[in-house]
């Protein structure tokens, strides 16, 4: 186990003296080179290729390059600062720099989380963490209580999804650098929302990457779709795994991030005994006994194995929760109909009744687009453990045009998949501007310098989109308009619908934390019941003598009966089609026992009682 209570590759600092440390392997010498000061220093070879000094003519603000084998000069794979961009020389910074204001801050417990999915260089006009923290406003009284940033991990220019990054450690210069991240986690603690991060230990971006300089960061035992796996497991692979230990660590000690959100762990390739996922939840587990903070581990996963989310004691990886695309899919084919590419494995409501039931839709079956029986059954894990949405950045920005649910559905169906979601027994995840029903696209974008690398992503995208069928020519990646037609438009939530579209998601969101029956999510006490000829869902969740019925109904312009309940008592909690919320179809306030009711069509009906 290594030392979690401090950093000890790139530059550190202790009082006067900075401790420098990079793993080079292969290399014969390493030297630190300041040229604003015309100062070269010799490193010391360690063990295990390690390269070591400790030195007081190294300051905070210094600027600096490592010389390897006495020939050409490169940034630091640990720096936390690359103030000039990718290519320029990192920058020494004191990362326990900071006064901290946020001791009273508890993290939520993760069953309370309630997710608010960003990226930072769209979600306002200025794209910094600063204009972030103006918006804190509006996102307490939305009611969510966690947001979730998309990477900020130093990329090539300033238009990025963040997926490009190069330098792990380092903090997007064009966003805010350290401090600036630093300073929205404290203001998001004040405001008692919790920060989520998303890391990337599954590739390195190809502008910039001068990672194999230094030593054998990759490897060719594996292929991933952005190159050469990252070498967990191969030749050298204990200072490769060290590396990302102390990423992870890093984010939750230095800069009080609650949770990492780690993108597509399905492509990473360890088979080592112990799992890199595996050893960075053993670590994270000793911070939190020293710190006595709660931190959290979220995975992205494509493979439907619980191993991941397993606890250790069980020979799992640990991770706390992931996210589970097959509700979106489930969902999205109910909502539209439309099954290209991988939403061709799904029938629809029979899918989502599945999800609400099972988590995974795919616990054992053939899946037909995947060629293969897939998935496992994941009846022990708790409902706190799957993060579930109608749209996120990759189901928007995936698309060829980048359309949001709002510009691909109707008003009154943008509202159903809202209380999908949020009546589900899962965490729910918003992605911005769905709130209010947001028309502007969220596209891919990047800002390359590199002329072949941009042909590249242009050529990779056309061919992304051949099995969706798609027609047509997706948007530049490149261009600025690009960037800037994905920009959030803050104007629109003072104007009707967007404004009504705006309540409604408020009044979800507290209906969910003020009742029991939805804010438990405990998996067996959920009952659903479908019809898929008139395309009608009824969802029944309990907790205690409490009972929730939250009735769905999909099809377009038809209205469906159903009978609910066979009890009396029944209060109305929402309904998406009341007057209040745009619609035009009020349902009662009250049911009696047997009571046959008519839903609107494309809405979503939730009905209390604590009397069944």
């Amino acid at each position: 186990m290594l030392e979690v209570s401090k950093r000890s590759i790139g530059i550190n600092f202790d009082e006067n003296w900075a401790e420098i440390c990079v793993w080079a392997p292969l290399a014969e010498s390493i030297s630190l080179v300041v040229p604003e000061k015309s100062l070269t220093l010799p490193l010391q070879k360690q063990e295990y290729g390690y390269w070591q000094l400790s030195t007081e003519e190294i300051l905070p603000g210094d600027r600096y390059l490592f010389e390897i084998d006495g020939k050409d000069q490169w940034p630091d794979p640990a720096s936390v600062s690359q103030p000039e961009g990718v290519h320029g020389p990192s920058e020494a910074l004191d990362i326990t720099s900071f006064n901290w204001d946020d001791s009273s801050w508890k993290n939520h417990a993760l069953e309370e989380y309630i997710i608010y999915e960003l990226h930072t260089g769209t979600f306002t006009e200025d794209g910094t963490f600063k204009a972030i923290e103006r918006k804190l406003s509006h996102l307490k009284n939305l009611g969510v209580n966690a947001i979730e940033i998309m990477p900020v991990a130093q990329f090539p220019g300033n238009r990025n999804w963040g997926y490009d990054g190069v330098y792990p450690f380092a903090v997007q210069n064009t966003y805010g650098s350290v401090n600036g991240l630093k300073q929205l986690v404290a203001a998001c603690h004040e405001e008692g929302i919790a920060v989520i991060l998303d890391v990337v230990y599954n590739h390195l971006g190809p502008e910039g990457n001068y990672f194999n300089l230094y030593g054998p960061y990759f490897t060719e035992k594996y292929h991933t779709p952005w190159g050469g796996a990252i070498n967990f497991d191969d030749e050298y692979c204990d200072g490769v795994r060290q590396y990302f230990i102390e990423n992870a660590l890093m984010w939750f000690r230095d800069f009080h991030i609650d949770a990492l959100r780690m993108d597509a762990v399905h492509a990473i390739k360890d088979f080592s005994p112990n799992h890199i996922l595996r050893e960075i939840k053993q670590h994270l587990n000793l911070l939190m006994e020293q710190t006595g903070r709660r931190h959290c581990l979220i995975a992205e996963l494509d493979l439907n194995d619980n191993r991941y989310i397993n606890p250790l004691s069980e020979q799992g990886f640990g991770l706390d929760a992931q996210w589970i695309d097959e509700f979106h899919h489930a969902l999205r084919v109910t909502a539209t109909g439309e099954k290209p590419g991988y939403y061709s494995d799904f029938s629809g409501i029979e899918d989502l009744a599945k999800a609400y039931q099972d988590a995974y839709v795919f616990d054992g079956q053939y899946s037909e687009h995947r060629k293969k029986f897939f998935g496992v059954k994941a009846d022990k894990n708790p409902g706190k453990q799957f993060v579930v949405f109608s749209q996120n950045h990759d189901q928007v920005g995936n698309r060829m045009l980048g359309e949001r649910t709002g510009q691909l559905t109707s008003f009154e169906m943008q509202k159903l998949l809202a209380g999908a979601v949020l009546a589900s027994p899962y965490l729910p995840m918003l992605f911005m501007g769905e709130e209010w029903s947001e028309p502007n696209p969220f596209l891919y974008f990047v800002s390359h310098t590199d002329e072949e690398l941009v042909k590249a992503v242009r050529k990779g995208r056309k061919e992304e989109f051949a099995s969706f069928h798609a027609e047509g020519e997706a948007p530049d990646p490149q261009s600025t308009e690009t960037f800037e037609q994905s920009k959030l438009q803050w104007q629109l939530i003072d104007h009707a619908p967007h404004s009504t579209m705006l309540t409604y998601y408020q009044e979800l969101i507290a209906v969910r934390k003020r009742t029991p029956s939805l804010n438990n999510l405990n998996r067996n006490n959920v009952e659903v019941q479908l019809n898929e000829g008139s395309k009608t869902l009824s969802l029944h969740r309990w907790h205690d003598n409490q009972h929730v019925y939250c009735l769905m109904n999909f099809s377009g312009q038809v209205q469906q009966s159903i009978s609910p309940v066979h009890a009396s008592g029944w209060q109305k909690l929402l309904a998406s089609s009341d007057e209040r919320w745009g619609g035009t179809a009020p349902m009662p306030e009250q049911v009696a026992a047997d009571q046959v009711l008519t839903l609107p069509p494309e809405s979503f009906t939730m009905y209390i009682s604590n009397h069944v």
